[in-house]
């Protein structure tokens, strides 16, 4: 469940839950809530409690059955494996104990907070490296008064490629001003009810404590949690551990799981690239200026009239390439920092649309005339690709999202598939002395790999989903990608650059971007590999001796760094690419 904007949540809405929600937490913080669910809950504080899990974009809370207080679990900064358990838990019976759905989080606790009482922690900010302004120059255009978000000056070959093109920005120019997560209010610190009775399985020994009601002994209640966390606190030594947090999801139907794992993929993913200067300029936000002088929210009726404006400006009739190019430097930017022009994009489809259509053009369209790839179609083509990415990001509970891509039976979602690909053995053409077509072309290729990323997770929670009407699924992807005539260069290419990374020709560490890339390269091929015969017969026939030979596990740990949070989920997933090799 997930508040989309000012809309209605995805699916079933609990309005007694959501009030609670919207009642205790801070608006930016409310319309980031991905979903929430109710299940049993097994911790090493909790035992058996019907609870609901609430995802934001950051980490996980637990509320009582009914709302009471809102509780961090644990962030997603340290979580190391979310796992399907295959179990029939003992507790449960008939066909609860069958439709369950046992979720094993990893994590790593916290050192002891000083009060003792992290469990009951009501907020704190995730770890992530702090967002410092990059070194670079601001954007002439920050001075407009009405705008969506700020952004830096493009990189210096984006600009060399585009020296033609003339200072001129929308009507809708961004500053710097963005949504940021502001902290939650304390409710007040109240005990977890009596479970309902729909578990009658769980045995009086193991049964949570019966703790009185707020209004009795309000005082006790925090006592006797808080020495159960000092306990617990005080096994560890100061030291961080291990610990496992067990959700029962007993609805046949949950997507509990899907949302944990598509959480914790954004999560990984944008705190690493959030160690990129340059990444953390795009998304700077006005929680990071200094107190007194950070700008106000941008509203949601502010945001849908700015997005509204410069899609229009977008697809005005007979707009120059420059023009072009530079509002769709804008759209980028603004979508990397404010996830409701990100939803707006979806719901208005338009711009979607038309962004999907002049990528079939700039980077197909002339194959036919020229047989070569110019500056100007890679530099475009690329920040199309690059723009629709983004887009994707923390959107999973978007439903215009799912409806788009699926109407038409996925119409727009095959013509998006079909244009991303292209032949990574195409000629390119220089047009100046200044600009490297090879190296826009590689350019190109990495965000074509990064968006298909994005859309196979699409498919992996459409694969999971027992709707018969949610087709969108990882097989259906790879069926949609394999009529395509450069398939097999594009996805060679894709491991070479796997290969190449992981072999002892390289031997620096990897930057966070590169390792980014490496994890979406590896979940490509790793999807190739499960769940189409043709592509993983052709990865197996090409690419098996350099992967036994060239890639050591050794060698990738060296290379990615252990402070990044996506180094130990890639190197699973190069050991799941060499084991399906074999």
């Amino acid at each position: 469940m997930a508040r989309t904007g000012s809309g209605s949540l995805l699916a079933r809405r609990n309005i007694k839950l959501d009030s609670f929600l919207k009642r205790n937490t801070e608006r930016e913080v409310y319309e980031r809530i991905r979903a929430y669910e109710p299940c049993v809950v097994v911790s090493h504080t909790v035992n058996k409690v019907y609870m609901h899990v609430v995802l934001t974009d950051e980490r996980v809370y637990l509320t009582e059955y009914p709302p009471r207080t809102l509780t961090e679990a644990f962030s997603f900064e340290r979580v190391r494996d979310i796992q399907l358990v295959n179990d029939l838990p003992d507790f449960l019976s008939g066909k609860d104990r069958e439709l369950c759905q046992h979720i094993r989080i990893t994590y790593v606790t916290e050192k002891p907070a000083r009060s003792g009482r992290d469990w009951l922690r009501v907020d704190r900010r995730a770890g992530l490296p702090p967002i410092a302004p990059p070194s670079r120059r601001p954007s002439h255009c920050s001075t407009l008064g009405h705008t969506l978000t700020g952004y830096p000056a493009e990189s210096e070959r984006e600009m060399e490629g585009l020296h033609m093109m003339r200072p001129t920005r929308s009507a809708s120019c961004p500053n710097p001003e963005t949504l940021g997560l502001p902290r939650f209010p304390h409710p007040p610190a109240q005990p977890p009810s009596t479970p309902p009775n729909l578990y009658t399985s769980t045995s009086a020994a193991t049964a949570p404590q019966t703790i009185p009601e707020k209004s009795k002994m309000p005082r006790r209640i925090g006592l006797v949690l808080s020495r159960l966390l000092k306990r617990d606190g005080a096994k560890s030594s100061g030291e961080e551990k291990e610990a496992e947090l067990h959700l029962y999801a007993v609805s046949h139907t949950s997507r509990l799981y899907l949302h944990l794992q598509s959480s914790w993929n954004s999560y990984i993913i944008r705190s690493t690239l959030l160690l990129d200067p340059l990444y953390r300029g795009w998304c700077r936000a006005s929680t990071d200026s200094p107190p007194g002088k950070r700008l106000p929210a941008i509203s949601w009726e502010r945001t849908a009239h700015l997005f509204a404006q410069l899609s229009s400006e977008l697809q005005q009739e007979g707009i120059s390439v420059e023009s072009l190019y530079l509002l769709l430097q804008e759209l980028r930017t603004a979508a990397h920092r404010n996830v409701t022009l990100r939803r707006l994009f979806w719901r208005s489809g338009e711009v979607c649309v038309f962004l999907v259509q002049t990528l079939e053009e700039s980077l197909h369209g002339c194959q036919s005339l020229s047989r070569v790839y110019t500056a100007d179609q890679l530099l475009l083509s690329t920040l199309i690709v690059q723009t629709l990415a983004v887009m994707f990001r923390e959107t999973e509970v978007e439903p215009a999202r799912l409806n788009l891509l699926s109407s038409k039976k996925g119409a727009l979602a095959s013509r998006m598939l079909l244009a991303v690909i292209c032949d990574p053995e195409q000629p390119t053409q220089n047009t100046g002395s200044l600009i490297d077509c090879e190296a826009l072309l590689s350019e190109y290729l990495d965000a074509a790999c990064s968006l298909l990323s994005e859309l196979l997770l699409l498919g992996h929670e459409a694969s999971r989903c027992s709707t018969a009407d949610n087709f969108l699924t990882v097989g259906w992807i790879l069926r949609v990608l394999q009529s395509h005539p450069h398939l097999t260069s594009f996805l060679s290419y894709q491991a070479q650059q796997v290969v190449l990374v992981l072999s002892d020709l390289q031997e620096s560490f990897l930057s966070p971007v590169q390792s980014v890339l490496l994890f979406q390269r590896c979940r490509l091929l790793l999807a190739c590999l499960q769940y189409n015969t043709q592509l993983g017969q052709h990865l197996r026939s090409h690419f098996r001796e350099e992967f036994r030979y060239f890639v050591k596990l050794s060698c990738a740990e060296e290379k990615l760094p252990p402070h990044y949070l996506i180094s130990q989920p890639t190197l699973r997933l190069v050991e799941q690419i060499q084991t399906l090799l074999r």
